[in-house]
Parts: structure tokens; C-alpha cells; sequence
């Protein structure tokens, strides 16, 4: 993988990362956890990739202790949308970096490792 620094090399795009070939496997040595989830609701859900998992709608019934501080496994940008009525297996992985929920739905405000 290639990253530009500054300066940009002529034609460069800002924050153009150029990756080598072959697959790029997501979230690669991170642990995963699989939760069933069913929408209660009577509307569409859909979760973003990288929301808090155990504040989403609360029309989702699932484990949410499971969920507290991952999010799902999908690609960056991505979403997982559920039906009403609709049950599915999620794939999810931890938070990275801090580790801090602040926002979402005001449930966490702080660490998920405390």
C-alpha cells in the first residue's frame, strides 16, 4: 500500500491510497462476535458499519450486552439493513483506537472498558 505525503507527487489525489494487488481482508486478526438480531419494529432499520452496535434502534431485540463497545463487520460506508419482522446473523468487531462512545444514543458517554 502506498501512502502520499507531502508534497503530492504530480497527479496525486489528497488522500489517494493506492493498494497493492490481491484482496484486502477486513478487520484481519480482529476477534468477532455473532449475534442474532430481529427487527420488533414495523420500519426499516438500517446500521451504519460503524455505529455503536449496542445503541441501535431499539426496535432491534438482540443481547445488546454482546454489543457493547463493536460494531459491525462490514466495509467502511457500508450498512446492514433489517426489515420488520426480518431475524439475521450479524457479524461484529470491537471498537479500535480509544475506545470511547460519546453521541449515538447518549447511553455509553465515555469508555466501553469500564
Amino acid at each position: 500500500m502506498t501512502r502520499y505525503a507531502d508534497p503530492l507527487p504530480e497527479g496525486a489525489i489528497p488522500g489517494e491510497i493506492l493498494t497493492d494487488g490481491g484482496e484486502i481482508t477486513l478487520n484481519e486478526g480482529q476477534p468477532r462476535r455473532t449475534l442474532r438480531v430481529t427487527n420488533t419494529g414495523d420500519r426499516p432499520v438500517q446500521v451504519g458499519s460503524h455505529y455503536h452496535f449496542a445503541e441501535v434502534n431499539p426496535a432491534l431485540c438482540f443481547e445488546r450486552a454482546q454489543a457493547l463497545g463493536w460494531r459491525l463487520n462490514v466495509p467502511s460506508g457500508g450498512a446492514v439493513r433489517f426489515e420488520p419482522g426480518q431475524e439475521r446473523d450479524v457479524t461484529l468487531v470491537p471498537l479500535r483506537g480509544l475506545r470511547r462512545v460519546i453521541g449515538f444514543r447518549g447511553n455509553v458517554m465515555g469508555s466501553v472498558d469500564q
